[in-house]
């Protein structure tokens, strides 16, 4: 019988193939736990889990960051807009754009917000997909999906916030191919 021998390379492997096992099925694990605590919640509260988590903007930081009424600030999860107030960059290409986009789609609106995984990034700044009501739609426009597909912003995924991480990378491609916003304005 042949000896198998375990080898750096071969322990790189297996770690490699344990961790995205763990990983995938965390993922599935997570997924499952979250559609049956949504389905509960619209079975049991529907009014009340929707307008617990509504907040009034009180104005647009930038393309991608907002400001509560309540004076708390929310970094919109996935996506990257053009940097506008950055202290270490300058004005970038379509930030103002970006910017001016989100003013027109949530400032002064009442929004919905929801959590992926983390509630804050390293700046105290809550995470979080954002939803502003529209007749046309009952769970509203989703301000996150929509700056990435009409070329405001890019997709970028920071685990473990991943929820809608597959949904941007795809509204980028289409931004991309159609040459909007960014993608046709801020040729490096």
């Amino acid at each position: 019988m042949p000896k198998f021998r375990l080898t750096k390379k071969n322990r790189k492997i297996i770690i490699g193939l344990l961790i995205l096992f763990i990983s995938l099925v965390y993922q599935a694990l997570r997924l499952n736990s979250q559609e049956i605590t949504n389905q509960t919640e619209i079975i049991a509260t529907p009014i009340a889990s929707y307008s617990a988590q509504l907040h009034k903007v009180k104005r647009v930081i930038d393309g991608d960051t907002i400001e509560l009424e309540n004076g708390q600030k929310v970094r919109y999860i996935g996506i990257d807009a053009p940097e506008l107030h950055h202290p270490k960059k300058s004005l970038q290409c379509f930030g103002r754009e970006a910017m001016l986009i989100n003013q027109e789609l949530v400032e002064g609106k009442v929004i919905r917000l929801e959590k992926d995984f983390s509630e804050t990034d390293k700046y105290r700044r809550l995470l979080r997909y954002v939803y502003v009501p529209t007749e046309s739609s009952p769970s509203g426009l989703f301000v996150n999906d929509y700056l990435v597909k009409e070329g405001y912003a890019s997709a970028s995924t920071y685990p473990p916030d991943v929820k809608y991480s597959d949904q941007f990378k795809t509204a980028e491609r289409i931004a991309r191919i159609n040459n909007l916003g960014l993608w046709n304005k801020c040729r490096e």
